[in-house]
């Protein structure tokens, strides 16, 4: 009983801090083994685990589990790494409780003020690539630093995610058009900045559940994926609602006027600058240490900038272009993988979260503020962003997939979880 507990108990602090399907089993895998079961075998989706531990032929217990309050820590995610890697046969059940014991214990790495300003810099940089101005970006800024706060205030007194994604989405949204609408009275500047409304909540993007989500689905994990897919589909939903009533209410659109901005080798130079900055802030607001998030920062600004330029120079399908700039994030993670001591997970998830195309999405959910949504011309330009996000995310994922398949031989070949590895 002990022994199937903490095996448990592992798996499940790994889906606390957002790890995919295979990686739980495999870690769970590699405990079952060191604790002394013959056999493993789990169910796994993004909340519940229902696992049979084996000893000898006739002996087994099946226990399950339901962790509620899931979410994403990288710094977590790379401790427990740490433990399962450094697990050796006859292992004693008491140790590893104590290794899990002192995981547990750790605090998050960034306090409530800076995670919220890496929210606000990480959207405003987001605004800048999605062709927002200097108004814009500091009007995301504050929205964005209120929305984050809020988010995090709320989950950390465990309210329900589809009501937490809504207020926030409401805050971040509302709290953007008063800034401009401030600006607009003040004679800063005119009516003509609304656009940025749509960034303003893209700290809203559940990317890294919705990577691991299609990671999942590669492995033929199905019934994580699908858990996992379906909850990224909910707090969207959620959020592009709050943006849907802000901006009925407001008469606000959400497709204005792009402002003039540079061009050429200016703008190339700001692309990079500003996706280095998203991609760092994303990884703050995953917890993920300062190492991993410059590096995944690195990888993400090179990439990203390198999709914009295959886009503007060459006309490559955005799609492409993105699946391509996945592929190269991938395969750059894993070349820092053995030298900075970090998962791929932990440096490639936050590179491609500022490729998640969050913009197309809630301007489709927007579209139902057009009086004209029953004609044509407004259903197909909704779906058509809807479709173009779902071509963009399946681009990101077999991007990365790909990139696994070439530099990991257990993502070329099937092996079976419920078969432990030899500790000896």
């Amino acid at each position: 009983m002990a022994q199937s507990n903490v095996v448990l108990r592992l798996g499940s602090m790994m889906l606390t801090c957002g790890a995919g399907a295979y990686r739980v089993k495999s870690a769970m895998a590699r405990a079952a083994a060191a604790v002394g079961l013959d056999r493993h075998e789990a169910q796994v989706t993004m909340n519940e685990i229902v696992a049979s531990a084996f000893v000898g032929k006739e002996r087994f217990r099946t226990v399950a589990v339901e962790q509620r309050r899931v979410g994403v820590n990288v710094d977590k995610l790379e401790r427990l790494r740490t433990v399962v890697e450094n697990l050796e046969a006859h292992e004693r059940v008491e140790d590893l409780n104590a290794k899990l014991d002192e995981v547990a214990s750790v605090k998050p790495l960034y306090g409530a003020f800076a995670n919220a300003a890496a929210s606000g810099v990480a959207c405003a940089g987001f605004c800048f690539l999605n062709k927002g101005g200097l108004y814009e970006c500091l009007g995301v800024l504050i929205a964005a630093f209120l929305g984050q706060a809020l988010r995090r205030f709320l989950l950390h007194r465990g309210w329900q995610h589809f009501v937490t994604w809504l207020l926030c989405g409401l805050l971040g949204s509302g709290a953007y058009m008063a800034v401009l609408a401030g600006m607009d009275l003040a004679g800063i500047t005119d009516n003509t900045h609304q656009a940025g409304v749509i960034s303003a909540i893209l700290f809203l993007i559940p990317g890294f559940p919705m990577v691991t989500a299609m990671l999942d689905m590669i492995r033929q994990d199905f019934l994580s994926a699908l858990t996992r897919m379906s909850y990224v589909i909910m707090v969207m939903a959620a959020a592009g609602i709050a943006v849907w009533v802000t901006s009925y209410v407001a008469n606000w659109p959400v497709d204005g006027p792009k402002p003039a901005g540079p061009t050429g080798l200016a703008l190339y130079s700001l692309d990079l600058l500003c996706s280095f900055v998203a991609a760092y802030g994303f990884a703050m607001l995953f917890n993920a240490p300062a190492r991993a998030a410059l590096v995944s920062a690195i990888t993400g600004a090179v990439a990203n900038t390198g999709r914009i330029i295959l886009i503007n120079e060459t006309g490559l399908p955005w799609h492409l272009a993105v699946g391509l700039a996945a592929l190269v994030i991938g395969l750059m993670a894993q070349l820092f993988v053995s030298s900075a001591s970090l998962s791929r997970v932990a440096l490639s998830v936050p590179a491609v979260v500022i490729m998640i195309p969050g913009v197309p999405f809630y301007r489709a959910l927007s579209a139902i503020n057009d009086h004209t949504i029953d004609t044509s011309v407004a259903v197909s330009t909704a779906f058509g962003n809807i479709a173009e996000v779902v071509l963009v995310i399946t681009a990101i994922g077999a991007g990365l997939a790909l990139a696994r398949v070439i530099t990991d031989r257990n993502w070329r070949h099937d092996f079976s979880t419920s078969s432990l590895p030899d500790l000896h």
